[in-house]
């Protein structure tokens, strides 16, 4: 199991109960806010916007404030910012790739706060084209368990363009090309199976392993970074085992 899905895993279980879920809801609202715009406000014909409504309702965002994003974004009401997306890349210690994905109104202000976030924990930022490399656009379905099996599932989405299903613990994930995650989507949905998130995702196709000290330094990275309102997403190829991620439970 890659570093990046149990990171991905790890942040889903904890999205709801967390202490910054204002946060959380402001990035996720700006993703339809970026959604709408792009594509129009019709969130059954937008597929990128679905998707983004749809992981804000299961995160549990009020619908007013998901109605109010998508007529803001579509110009149907106004107040919509001009967002920016700007890719950055660093390094978190013991020489994890990290690739950060920024929404913002103020790329200067971005830049800073992802250096910052990168250096006062240990990390750096990279020159362009040196992290992006060890990372490949993928599409990536989270759905959970419950009475699901594995095979169950293969059943479902090997045709819709799976490439791999990978046991998550709680949730399995869909991993596939970029472009098929829609589809993939679409056939859970046709199947009657619940799905917690669909998006293309950045998925490392090298991975460090990490000791408990390398797995809490590159945490430690990553929510630095995210506590920044300019930063949407973050993905590090840390290859963080079972057992170290118990032992940092325990010591939490």
């Amino acid at each position: 199991m890659s570093g990046h899905s149990k990171w991905a895993t790890t942040k889903h279980k904890k999205a709801v109960v967390d202490a910054r879920r204002g946060k959380l809801f402001a990035k996720l609202i700006k993703n339809i806010e970026v959604a709408a715009r792009t594509g129009g406000g019709d969130v059954i014909g937008n597929p990128t916007l679905f998707d983004a409504v749809q992981k804000a309702k299961k995160t549990s965002v009020p619908n007013d404030n998901i109605d109010r994003a998508v007529k803001r974004g579509s110009g149907a009401e106004a107040g919509g910012a001009d967002w920016q997306s700007i890719t950055y890349e660093g390094y978190a210690p013991h020489g994890v790739a990290v690739l950060i994905e920024c929404l913002t109104d103020n790329r200067n202000r971005a830049a800073a706060e992802v250096r910052t976030a990168l250096t006062r924990n240990g990390g750096q930022l990279a020159d362009p084209g040196s992290v992006s490399y060890v990372f490949h656009r993928k599409g990536v379905v989270i759905v959970p368990k419950g009475a699901l099996s594995e095979d169950d599932l293969l059943e479902v989405v090997l045709d819709a363009g799976a490439e791999e299903v990978n046991d998550l613990g709680e949730s399995f994930e869909i991993v596939s090309e970029a472009a098929d995650f829609v589809a993939i989507r679409t056939a859970v949905q046709a199947a009657g199976i619940d799905y917690d998130s669909a998006e293309a995702s950045w998925v490392p196709a090298l991975q460090v392993e990490l000791d408990a000290d390398g797995a809490r330094k590159m945490f430690r990275v990553l929510e630095a970074l995210e506590d920044s309102d300019d930063v949407q997403n973050v993905y590090a190829n840390g290859e963080v085992s079972d057992d170290i991620l118990a032992q940092l439970d325990e010591d939490d």
